[in-house]
């Protein structure tokens, strides 16, 4: 199996001012790091990881490389945040994919940015968002409709840079001809809907800078939240070794009509100084709750729930943790949107 093209495509989207995602293209290797940490700490988070993959030139070694790359960019992060006072704090997702000499396509993943693949017109998502909306949808907690509009959904339970080690989501694919692959950062996988994404990869699908072009408007007439990022390849059958001269890295600089709209009432975040209007939607910061707190949360919440005919301490003393615990995820969240 091998590379017969591949593409990246990145705009900052119609909201921010910073575009914090950083991606790797460098075949048979590619990523998306979605950054997060205010002010410049999140470019600085994805820059560092998507460069500890770079400078790997990784050419195979399966799942247990993959975790390797991806333990080393969260090393390089997390010593970084820890270091200096001016990242403190900050992280980024990942998700990389590294197609091996055998035709299999190994994934690595950390956060929500996702990868998906195209394989005769059918779209799959393949890899598992690490949010607290996703986490709260697997325990049957909401509905999928109801995660897209909750308002914590920009919480993620698990991202590089955080901690010094990270669980890393590890998978393989096996390859077919005609297979094509997107990753992205939740810039675009949040704005533009499942079947939207299917029939642009299927419109261009012999046209990877097309799609990649194309996906970045529908995000930002979708509204343009977030920083956009799609890294798109395409396998057909040969030698890993037989890269096809298309295979190329290029990022598609954002078209005027796609960026800040003043007549859609979409203004950037405010500049040092400079008073906001209040009724000028403001793009909302991604920032990391630990699975192990939501956990507790939710656990706390399962037990009162079992107990209906407790005594009344015992109840309150439930409600007690519970709301414990919320608050604290609700001080994380005003904290990390007030940097």
């Amino acid at each position: 199996m091998r590379i017969i093209a591949s593409h990246a495509g990145t705009d900052p989207g119609r909201k921010r001012r910073r575009n914090e995602d950083s991606y790797v293209i460098a075949p048979p290797l590619f990523a998306v790091a979605d950054g997060m940490g205010g002010a410049q700490a999140g470019e600085v988070a994805s820059g560092l990881a998507a460069g500890a993959l770079e400078e790997s030139r990784a050419q195979n070694g399966g799942e247990r490389r993959v975790v390797e790359l991806i333990q080393e960019a969260n090393r390089r992060v997390h010593e970084r945040a820890t270091t200096d006072a001016a990242t403190a704090g900050m992280g980024t997702t990942i998700t990389a994919a590294l197609v091996e000499p055998d035709g299999r396509v190994v994934f690595g993943h950390v956060g929500d940015s996702r990868a998906y693949l195209l394989r005769d017109d059918r779209l799959e998502q393949l890899t598992d968002d690490h949010t607290l909306v996703a986490e709260l949808v697997r325990r049957g907690e909401l509905s999928p409709g109801e995660a897209e509009v909750h308002p914590q959904r920009s919480v993620i339970t698990r991202a590089l840079g955080t901690d010094p080690d990270v669980d890393v989501d590890t998978f393989s694919i096996a390859a077919q001809p005609g297979d094509v692959y997107l990753i992205c950062s939740d810039g675009l996988s949040s704005m533009v809907e499942f079947d939207d994404i299917e029939e642009i990869l299927r419109r261009n699908r012999t046209d990877l800078p097309g799609a990649a072009k194309a996906l970045i408007h529908a995000a930002n007439r979708g509204g343009g939240d977030d920083n956009i990022t799609a890294v798109l390849f395409a396998v057909d059958e040969g030698g890993a070794e037989e890269l096809d001269e298309q295979t190329r890295e290029i990022a598609v600089a954002p078209d005027e009509e796609d960026t800040l709209h003043p007549e859609d009432g979409v203004r950037p975040p405010p500049l040092a100084g400079e008073e906001q209007e209040p009724e000028i939607p403001q793009a909302v910061d991604t920032m990391v709750v630990p699975a192990a707190q939501i956990d507790a949360a939710l656990a706390a919440q399962e037990a009162q729930e079992e107990v209906p005919k407790a005594g009344l301490g015992r109840r309150l003393l439930a409600l007690l943790v519970i709301f414990i615990l919320v608050a604290l995820i609700v001080v994380l969240v005003w904290w990390g949107l007030a940097r």
